[in-house]
């Protein structure tokens, strides 16, 4: 099957051309792709190389940041005379300018040790400004270094900072942490360390809780340690890393003189090695009622596990309390029944009509949900 995949790849290669056989490739991969009942998939925007988090500025523009393309692309709507979307490059030779938010006219982009300000951008796609740095004190390990970027309810921008290994004791108080800022750069304070690597939080309707995904250490085994969802509730709480991993297993390395019962343990725990990075309470109005303020997540999926898993759109399920209880796939099919991966799921934005977009930072693309109730 992997070798049929390879030969369908390179013979579209040989017939579209670069370009041409990136778009047939993409389209051939929506065949795979599976949604509930009622749902459907298309491609948003295609050819963003390494395309990672997203974020929705003024005039339906979509902004999404990269890894180690180093570039940050927009991408404006389709016209109503049904004009192809407008692609733009914003920046490139950045360190992995994952994070991206917009706020006010204004584009923030997370470079690897910096925040970096794009004003009046909305203006200036073909032509973008020079970047003023806001902040630039963050430490420049690549390791665990890509940052998620979000301005938060009380206007306050948050990001994160990663462990600079698989497993260890940092050196600085920096890493590991949740911090916010001032949308000037000013007054960063860290709210919450003993996080490994998180890569997407999102604020839950009603409560304005923050909920963040962090992915657990590798080389314990195939299923041990969980990867997790948390909840942030007060400045000062600590979530485990590098001593206590899913609420419950000591490091057997590092975790001497600790307890579990030390830390904050997660609200729920995805299989171990799913590697969730984006995600966002759905607040549209297009999709059932079965979905409103329910959590979907973004699964990178295992890059070192036996037998790979992930590679999907989960669905957590929240109930009257506003606690998750239930987990389900939503997009599924990136994962082939014979281990071959035709994709990696990074981020989730909702756009103003209710649809869902998800990046794919495999395959360069961004693909669109909708949803159409079925006729009876």
């Amino acid at each position: 099957m992997i070798k049929l995949q390879k030969i369908v790849l390179t013979s579209l290669l040989l017939i579209f051309g670069a370009e041409a056989s990136a778009q047939a490739v993409t389209q051939e991969l929506l065949k795979n792709l599976h949604l509930p009942t009622g749902f459907s998939v298309s491609v948003y925007a295609e050819n963003l190389p390494n395309a990672r988090s997203m974020a929705l500025g003024d005039n339906g523009v979509v902004y999404i940041g990269t890894g180690k393309e180093g570039k940050v692309y927009a991408v404006e709507p389709a016209s109503s005379m049904g004009k192809p979307r407008s692609h733009w490059l914003i920046a490139s030779g950045l360190t992995m300018p994952n994070g991206v938010v917009f706020k006010d006219g204004a584009l923030y982009v997370a470079d690897i040790n910096q925040i970096l300000r794009f004003d009046a951008i909305s203006t200036h796609l073909a032509n973008p400004p020079k970047p003023v740095v806001i902040y630039n004190q963050f430490p420049t390990d690549k390791h665990h270094g890509w940052k998620y970027l979000r301005f938060g309810p009380d206007g306050k921008l948050y990001t994160a900072v990663g462990a600079p290994c698989n497993s260890c004791q940092p050196s600085a108080a920096i890493y590991t942490s949740l911090v916010r800022l001032n949308a000037d750069g000013s007054d960063l304070e860290i709210l919450a360390q003993g996080i490994r690597n998180t890569v997407g939080f999102d604020w839950q309707p009603d409560t304005n809780q923050l909920f963040f995904s962090d992915n657990g250490r590798d080389h314990l085994g195939d299923d041990v340690p969980p990867d997790e969802l948390n909840k942030w509730t007060e400045k000062g709480e600590h979530f485990g890393y590098p001593y206590c991993h899913g609420g419950e297993i000591a490091d057997p390395e590092l975790a001497k003189g600790k307890h579990c019962n030390e830390f904050k343990a997660p609200v729920w725990k995805f299989k171990a090695h799913v590697a969730p990075l984006g995600l966002r309470f759905y607040q549209g109005q297009q999709f059932p009622a079965y979905y409103q303020k329910q959590l979907f997540v973004a699964q990178h999926g295992s890059w070192n596990r036996s037998e790979p898993q992930g590679y999907r759109v989960a669905l957590v399920k929240f109930n009257s309390l506003g606690e998750p209880v239930a987990e389900e796939d939503f997009m599924s099919g990136w994962l082939q029944q014979d281990g071959s991966v035709l994709g990696r799921p990074v981020d989730i934005l909702t756009l103003p009509n209710g649809s869902l977009l998800v990046s794919d930072d495999q395959q360069g693309a961004i693909y669109q949900v909708t949803y159409q109730a079925q006729a009876r």
